[in-house]
């Protein structure tokens, strides 16, 4: 009689998307990779030493040295799979700086009033919309980084000004209303990008 074969789920992997990033981003991530190599060579090399060093049942030198192991190879292939799953297009923040502002776009600053629908909550933020991965914000203007794949980006952009719609966030139902767009200011991206070497 054959025997059932285990049903394991697992959740779907996530849809390949495009990444919008800056200049030297794709570099940024290389040297990230070639960094946990090399801190896995010099990991190995502590659990060899650990291992010559006796009974394994009670050495917890060699076993935090495979935990570290384990550890940096999770990493390495989160990465990895987080590069072969999507496509990064790099974006020049200089372009922003004169962009068409009627509908909300990559690079504009805007103004969004969001109110949560269960609490009647409206609260008031200042957005650049920026590319992937920058959370910055500038105390002197205000104004916040929102990352355009981020769950309220995604529900914003292409609004124009002054529209409403009602979108389903991470913390509840929210109407979101866009009451500005602009273009931003060359010292608010210096201010607000961090740098990528």
């Amino acid at each position: 009689m054959p025997l059932a074969r285990k049903r394991i789920f697992r959740p779907a992997a996530p849809q390949a998307t495009t990444i919008y990033v800056r200049p030297g981003y794709n570099r940024v991530l290389a040297e990230e990779f070639e960094a946990l190599k090399l801190k896995r060579v010099g990991l190995v090399a502590d659990k060899v030493e650990a291992h010559s060093q006796g009974d394994l049942r009670e050495n917890f030198g060699f076993k935090a040295a495979k935990e570290a192991i384990r550890a940096v190879d999770r990493k390495m292939s989160a990465l990895d799979r987080f590069v072969a799953r999507n496509t990064f297009i790099e974006v020049d923040p200089a372009t922003w700086l004169t962009k068409p502002t009627a509908t909300l776009q990559l690079g504009h600053v805007t103004t969004i009033e969001k109110q949560d629908v269960a609490t009647r909550r409206q609260h008031r933020f200042i957005f650049l919309v920026t590319t992937h991965g920058e959370t910055a914000s500038d105390p002197e203007s205000g104004i916040e980084c929102l990352p355009h794949n981020s769950p309220l980006a995604t529900a914003a952009l292409g609004l124009a000004a002054n529209a409403s719609v009602k979108v389903t966030l991470p913390a509840g139902e929210a109407i979101l209303t866009v009451l500005s767009i602009r273009n931003p200011t060359r010292m608010e991206l210096e201010r607000l990008l961090t740098a990528v070497f």
